[in-house]
């Protein structure tokens, strides 16, 4: 199984689905600290939901994830399951680009 992490700005924090069977899941976009932005959406699942209680839309965080896909009626889906999310808050955010004098 691949994994990661990224750095960014979370965007948009999704209620929590709850289905029949007692799955739950919630879904998140965070916005890359890269050279080109990217809104990466994330899902947390069963009791990884309330991790993103303590978080609100503007906070800076670290995500590790793992990558998931599956095949359903003949279509192929990916996913990106976070596990860890943390606050970067305060911590120094290093320039990605420093100019040469």
């Amino acid at each position: 199984m691949s994994s990661g992490t990224v750095t960014g700005t979370i965007k948009e924090i999704f209620d929590t689905q709850i289905f029949e069977s007692g799955f739950q899941k919630r879904e998140f976009v965070v916005t890359t600290d890269d050279e080109y932005p990217q809104d990466l959406k994330f899902e947390m699942i069963k009791d990884k939901v309330t991790i993103l209680d303590k978080f609100q839309e503007g906070s800076r965080v670290e995500v590790s994830y793992n990558l998931r896909g599956n095949e359903y009626n003949g279509k192929y889906y990916v996913n990106l399951q976070a596990w860890k999310v943390y606050s970067t808050e305060g911590a120094k955010q290093e320039p990605t680009h420093q100019k040469r004098k």
